[in-house]
């Protein structure tokens, strides 16, 4: 049948978008229904403090007022230093509700990376936790413009360096006040830094459609029902907290904040409050196992974690279910609003042994149930390699949870959305079940004697010694193959002697010569703030190596 060129079809005629039936998707939306529905409800425990959503929804609104009147306008930049305190929940819904972008901040960055942030990303304001005063002083002075400061003097040191006190300033907000919703959920809801390994640290920018749907699918993906307790062992400041300052409001959760990672305050608040889930890079799941392997602590009920980061071993999957955690393990980036790909669990898998559960547990798995498409593809051909569980290509990802780009980079955001793909930089292979295993990051990859080596294949491998807390595998110089894989061990407290050639021998069992390790190096392996091994570092020493 022929079409005219300007054919409309009858259900496009008449049916135009209006404000009854259009609404841009905004996160913050959650909590102003939550404090509709269960105003009474806990919504935030931190100590003996306790807010409602009542509160929380008052606090956050007087907040998005009081940045108002400071002149805060839409599109300006509201960065905050702080530990997981309940400012930071705070701050992820009164920053966008004057329309504004909120920019959390690592904690453990150093002056002059903390000064490079607030300078690309025209900071107009930085609230600061009291702790770490001394950091934002120090990058203060390296900046050529002023930055208003606001003191969040959670500690009650009393030892703040700005003109403002974040409690006042909440107070001296208009209850209220009418908070502003997006024009368009396109709209940049908040800004994240890269950790910045290779150069600057890159601006990831979020709209608010992503995050959104993110927190909806952290529900389906963790079956989340009842009154969830979330636990904050993850760091909200790494990849908007993986959705969840959104997700749990959106299910009227309580969030029980924790300034800083301490196994045996892990376990009393999970005991204290009840904790139903939390999540956290595999480090926290180590830290638990090693304080529990000294017997003095235990927890009652099952609790729900989920874990990313950097790919979990399968024996610390093993340890952690055994005290009566219930793993699940998820993966993704800053650039993809925190978990993309999810190991959904199959019936199956009740039938599995312990061990091979753990194993099979470990991949990274399958598409959220909101991303359009995942694969593996040859970066080269942009086909998908075969699904053997052998051939490596590399993680795209195609969906609304991706960024917007990288803020004012267009040449990185070009790179990495090429032939309509986001470009992860990630190394897997696919099984026939169609679930994704990570075998490193590209940068990653050890090149010997014309063979790829997975960093991670050996690393899984030296993790299945007991006396082994962390391990990571990186290239050293071989002035015959090039390269040759050097192995970094960190000894867990309670371990027995170890050597260089028992790990040898070790791996000799387990892998293809071609795969051993030549050099073992023991000591102190060196982390980001989000558990994640900084093998830049290590590569560094490795460079010092030579076969």
């Amino acid at each position: 049948m022929h079409v005219q060129p300007d054919f409309v079809s009858m259900f496009e005629r008449d049916l135009d978008r209006n404000a009854a039936n259009h609404v841009p998707l905004t996160p913050t939306a959650f909590l102003r229904r939550a404090a509709q529905v269960f105003p009474d409800r806990i919504a935030v425990i931190h100590g003996e403090r306790r807010y409602t959503y009542r509160e929380v929804w008052e606090r956050s609104t007087r907040f998005a007022s009081a940045l108002e009147r400071s002149g805060i306008k839409p599109g300006d930049t509201v960065s905050i230093l702080a530990p997981n305190i309940p400012a930071m929940i705070e701050a992820h819904y009164a920053v966008p509700m004057v329309g504004a972008v909120l920019n959390p901040i690592n904690i453990r960055l150093d002056a002059s990376t903390v000064a490079f942030i607030l300078s690309h990303a025209e900071a107009k304001v930085l609230l600061v936790d009291t702790e770490f005063a001394d950091l934002a002083a120090a990058a203060l002075q390296l900046l050529d413009d002023p930055v208003l400061v606001v003191d969040i003097d959670d500690l009650g040191t009393g030892r703040g360096i700005g003109t403002l006190d974040y409690e006042s300033l909440v107070e001296s907000g208009d209850p209220a006040f009418e908070c502003r919703a997006p024009a368009d959920e396109w709209e940049a809801l908040l800004l994240s830094y890269t950790s910045g390994t290779t150069g600057d640290p890159k601006g990831v920018v979020y709209h608010h459609r992503g995050a959104y749907v993110n927190a909806l699918a952290n529900v389906a993906v963790w079956r989340i029902s009842g009154t969830p307790v979330y636990l904050w062992t993850l760091p909200i400041f790494h990849s908007l907290g993986w959705c969840f300052p959104w997700t749990i409001p959106l299910m009227g959760g309580v969030q029980v904040c924790l300034r800083k990672i301490d196994p045996g305050q892990v376990f009393e608040l999970i005991r204290r409050h009840g904790v139903t889930h939390m999540a956290g890079a595999p480090i926290v799941l180590q830290m638990l196992i090693e304080a529990a392997s000294a017997g003095t602590e235990t927890i009652e009920g099952p609790v729900r974690v989920m874990t990313a980061a950097s790919p979990p071993p399968a024996s610390v999957i093993e340890r952690i279910e055994a005290m009566g955690f219930e793993t699940l393990h998820v993966y993704g980036l800053t650039e993809v609003f925190g978990p993309a790909v999810v190991s959904e669990p199959q019936d199956y898998w009740a039938d599995l042994s312990v061990e091979e559960r753990a194993r099979i547990k470990a991949r990274q798995g399958v598409a959220y149930p909101t991303v359009e498409a995942m694969d593996v593809l040859d970066p080269e051909t942009m086909r998908p390699v075969p699904r053997d569980g052998s051939t490596m290509g590399e993680v795209m990802i195609r969906s609304n949870t991706v960024m917007k780009g990288y803020l004012k980079n267009r040449a990185a955001s070009d790179a990495v959305f090429r032939d309509g793909w986001f470009h992860t930089g990630d190394i897997a292979v696919v099984y026939p079940d169609g679930y994704i295993e990570l075998k490193d990051r590209s940068k990653d990859v050890i090149i010997s004697g014309g063979e790829n080596i997975s960093s991670i294949e050996i690393e899984q491998v030296l993790y299945r010694l007991p006396q082994v807390a962390n391990a990571a595998v990186v290239a050293m110089p071989h002035r015959k193959w090039g390269e040759a894989p050097c192995a970094f061990v960190e000894m867990r407290n309670d371990a027995g002697e170890l050597t260089e050639a028992d790990i040898i021998d070790h791996c000799r069992e387990n892998l293809a010569k071609f795969k051993v390790p030549g050099r073992v190096v023991f000591g102190p392996i060196p982390k980001t703030a989000t558990g994640k091994i900084q093998k830049f570092l290590l590569r560094e020493k490795a460079a010092l190596l030579q076969q």
